[in-house]
């Protein structure tokens, strides 16, 4: 029997953001046609977010990416209202967020979601361990015992020993650390993470990036997760949303966006992506109804990448079984699908 579905934790209907004086009267010629670059020209108003709708599951790690201006940034800022969106419903634990009043907002604020953004904001005159604490501090949680918490969030992200040091001393790799621990520190059930890797050099962005996920596989927070970087986007998301001109133009996982791109937009970013570390068996297998294995071919389980299934398929002549968590094969492939599946077929 099927488990239930959750509730979205996070959901959009319908979003929209339009900056000017007047978009009441501008947003309806977008549903006449006029572009972006017309309206802007003709009205002095700029579209960021165009008719967006999204749910987010619990502990999911849901990516949104896009270009520089494609309206990324101002989409997330919506969620808690920092920005505050011209029409549509934001919804967090059922609770509708646009009805919300100013003292229900910092409720929200501090105790349900907190922020990483892409410039640390860690305040220069603080040190370490009391800039991880101000969240805490805001909440009006006693010194000792939000000290000890502080120390405790610096540890699980590797600094420890670090507390008593202020930012400057800090490389931009450890400031980061220091902005995902404060965030962290006051427990939320939701991150919003505003491109907070891409300012650091490449070896230190990959090192938050397994920091981040190794950080999920423990707490299995709700994470909407802002970048410009499709690989940072395949690496980090259970889901891609891929957005042009405010506009949401593909959602999905990465197996999907890699292997079947709704338009040639989505199909430039993914061209560069090593299919064989995205595709899985699932992805590229002829799906058969469940049988019992024959006991001599070789079984892989679904999820197992195509760089793994190489050797796997090169190594024998027989059909690689697929099987899924019954020990039932569900589907097969060889090295004809595998390589098929490598150069795009």
């Amino acid at each position: 029997m099927m488990e239930p579905t959750p509730a979205p934790k996070i959901e959009c209907r319908h979003l929209w953001k339009l900056f000017g004086p007047d978009p009441e009267r501008v947003r309806p010629l977008l549903t006449q046609g006029v572009s972006k670059t017309d309206i802007l020209t003709q009205t002095g108003h700029v579209v960021a977010v165009q008719d967006v709708s999204f749910a987010v599951r619990p502990g999911e790690l849901f990516v949104v990416m896009g270009l520089s201006g494609s309206g990324k940034s101002t989409l997330v800022r919506c969620l808690s209202r920092l920005i505050e969106p011209t029409e549509g419903e934001i919804w967090v634990d059922g609770v509708d967020v646009m009805k919300m009043d100013a003292a229900a907002l910092r409720q929200l604020r501090r105790h349900q979601m907190s922020m990483v953004f892409q410039r640390f904001g860690l305040f220069p005159h603080r040190r370490v361990l009391e800039n991880v604490a101000y969240g805490l501090e805001v909440q009006g949680m006693e010194k000792a015992t939000r000290l000890k918490k502080a120390q405790e969030l610096l540890d699980l992200v590797g600094l420890a020993g670090w507390g008593h040091k202020y930012p400057h001393e800090l490389s931009g790799g450890m400031q980061q650390r220091v902005g995902l621990a404060r965030a962290l520190a006051v427990d939320p059930h939701i991150l919003l993470c505003d491109e907070p890797f891409s300012a650091l050099d490449p070896l230190i962005r990959r090192e938050m990036q397994d920091e981040l996920i190794r950080l999920q596989k423990m707490m299995h927070k709700t994470i909407i997760f802002i970048t410009h970087d499709f690989l940072e986007a395949v690496k980090l998301g259970d889901r891609i949303a891929i957005m042009k001109d405010g506009v949401f133009v593909q959602v999905g996982t990465p197996q999907e966006i890699v292997s079947q791109p709704a338009d040639s937009y989505v199909r430039e970013f993914t061209k560069d992506v090593p299919r064989v570390k995205v595709l899985t068996a699932r992805d590229v297998m002829r799906p058969r109804t469940p049988f019992p294995p024959n006991g001599y071919s070789p079984t892989c389980p679904p999820s197992l990448t195509l760089e793994s299934l190489i050797p796997l398929v090169m190594d024998h002549d027989d059909l690689c079984l697929v099987l899924d968590e019954d020990a039932l094969c569900i589907g097969e492939l060889d090295r004809t699908l595998v390589m098929q599946a490598m150069v795009g077929g």
